[in-house]
């Protein structure tokens, strides 16, 4: 709808507020990444394998992947409202368990039912395009993700602070008391943007076929799921690459590995700013080619002999910047195919872009290991990178034919 909503915080009657929204995407954030510092410590606690222990962030992007296929037709059957309370609720339950874990295995359990926090990121995107039009709606996500944006900007470093100087169980402390006051602020301001759908849960996902027949869809979800992949990859091997191969301490490695948060602020500011004007197919083809960019120029320093700490984080500011253009506006796109399955498609999105990430982690986490250096990691950012530009292009090939069709 173009008519903008009344919103009144802390008014659970009215939509949510923006920093209601912000917040819920930004707990996603913080869960996947505050604890990446404490990666050694935690191998040596459960007297494991570092690629075991890697497995926290493959397993917790595969499950969330796997959540949000049903995240989003569920909500379009219940409202937005009661799912994201309740996937908060069993979040807090899951944080307990990983905290007193006493094996490695229980721990990792316990860290993919974390995973449920899921339902907080989907929804709050979904509520956003309940709210308002695609260029606007782009626009909106743009500024969630901006203010989201500094959460991993800050937790890792937070992260490895409270490692160094409480333990690593002190992020999962920290974890449980955000999703707590998380969870209360949703309970008072976040007020229902979806009209509860009268079909069934069979129903429901049957439409998804609607979605899959799309091509539109699936350029916007794979340039999305591409573009981010080169990130998730950063994620399951940024650390090793930090501590082992440059001997960084978990402080300085919290510093450094916060390096594409501050590329994807101003990513999402520029989106912000500019996806009304421009138009959100231009904003995504420029981000996956900066993407790209960031890519292939760290490739090159290491193949040439020339990798350092400083180069190798610091060009990860480009990857950033490039998601923090494709993602918001890819997202507004693919949920406006069909805007009456904006919850299903925020679902399905996310879930082959999380699906895809975890896959790529995981990758990640197994092909470095002593000796490797970073260029496997590298490698694999490179070939994610060119796939998400293969996929915008063809988003711009569909729109030509339609409108030659029209």
């Amino acid at each position: 709808m173009t008519k903008v909503p009344v919103v009144r915080f802390l008014d659970r009657t009215t939509p949510p507020h923006i920093a209601t929204l912000i917040l819920l995407a930004g707990m996603s954030a913080i869960v996947m990444n505050m604890f990446l510092p404490s990666l050694p410590k935690m191998t040596e606690h459960f007297q494991t394998e570092y690629g075991i222990m890697q497995l926290s962030v493959a397993l917790y992007l595969g499950i969330s992947g796997a959540l949000q296929v049903f995240i989003g037709p569920v909500s379009d059957k219940f409202g937005r409202r009661p799912v994201i309370l309740g996937g908060l609720a069993l979040f807090l339950v899951a944080t307990l368990g990983c905290i007193y874990a006493p094996t490695v295995e229980i721990f990792l359990f316990f860290r993919m039912c974390q995973a449920v926090v899921a339902t907080a990121m989907v929804l709050s995107r979904a509520a956003v395009r309940d709210m308002f039009d695609q260029d606007r709606a782009a626009s909106m996500i743009g500024y969630v993700t901006m203010g989201m944006a500094i959460v991993p900007m800050v937790s890792p470093m937070l992260g490895g602070l409270l490692d160094e100087y409480f333990g690593w169980k002190a992020n999962f402390w920290a974890l449980f008391v955000l999703g707590a006051l998380t969870l209360w602020l949703a309970w008072a301001d976040q007020g229902e943007t979806f009209k509860a759908s009268g079909k069934s849960l069979i129903e429901q996902f049957g439409e998804y076929p609607e979605l899959l027949r799309s091509p539109r869809f699936w350029g916007y979800s794979l340039a999305a799921g591409f573009c981010s992949g080169a990130f998730f990859a950063y994620l399951g091997g940024g650390p090793f690459v930090g501590s082992v191969v440059f001997g960084l301490s978990p402080v300085l490695v919290g510093f450094f590995f916060g390096a594409p948060a501050i590329g994807y602020f101003f990513g999402n500011m520029f989106t912000g700013i500019l996806a009304q004007r421009v138009g959100i197919n231009r904003l995504i083809l420029v981000g996956c080619l900066i993407n790209a960019s960031g890519t292939f120029l760290s490739l090159g320093i290491f193949l040439a002999g020339q990798g350092t700490a400083l180069s190798f984080f610091g060009l990860m500011t480009f990857v950033g910047l490039g998601n923090g253009l494709v993602i918001p506006n890819a997202t507004a796109g693919m949920l406006s195919v069909r805007p009456h399955l904006a919850g299903t498609a925020s679902g399905l999105g996310g879930a082959i872009m999380i699906g895809g990430g975890a896959a790529l982690s995981a990758l990640a986490g197994a092909l470095l290991g002593p000796g490797t250096g970073a260029l496997p990691l590298l490698w694999i950012m490179s070939g994610t990178a060119l796939a998400a530009v293969a996929s915008i292009i063809a988003v711009f090939h569909r729109e030509r034919r339609l409108s030659k069709v029209a």
